[in-house]
């Protein structure tokens, strides 16, 4: 019944890029998970490898908190999503003094690992509330 979120922000990785990474890993196992990003040849796998990695370590942290004992193994990425980060303009030279703008995108990906019974008791609450 443990449920850790892990964020990154800023991160210099475009989030169309670091969406297709995001959407390898949604819904598996939090091992499984890192088995395939520690793999995946796309470079926005190795800020999400750590990103899943450090919240395995605050769904460990929360447990010890709060004197519950927590499997690694029953962890699984219940929710990852990218969202846009600022955008960091720039200008190359171009012929006859012009300047065009390049735009260096930013990320915010946001990681959710939940244990099943975290998973089952959400699903049950919202059956009670959709049959009132």
């Amino acid at each position: 019944m443990v449920e850790s979120i892990a964020r990154v922000r800023h991160i210099r990785v475009t989030p169309q890029k670091a969406r297709r990474v995001v959407a390898l890993i949604k819904g598996k196992q939090a091992q499984e998970a890192l088995a395939i990003l520690k793999f995946a040849p796309q470079s926005a796998s190795e800020p999400i490898y750590k990103l899943v990695a450090s919240a395995i370590a605050n769904a460990q942290v929360k447990a010890d908190r709060d004197g519950e004992y927590l499997d690694e193994q029953d962890l699984y990425v219940a929710n990852a999503y990218v969202d846009e980060g600022t955008t960091l303009k720039r200008f190359r030279p171009r012929a006859q003094g012009r300047a065009f703008q390049i735009k260096k995108r930013t990320s915010h990906i946001t990681v959710v690992l939940s244990t099943p019974e975290v998973a089952a008791a959400a699903d049950g609450d919202s059956k009670k509330k959709a049959s009132k």
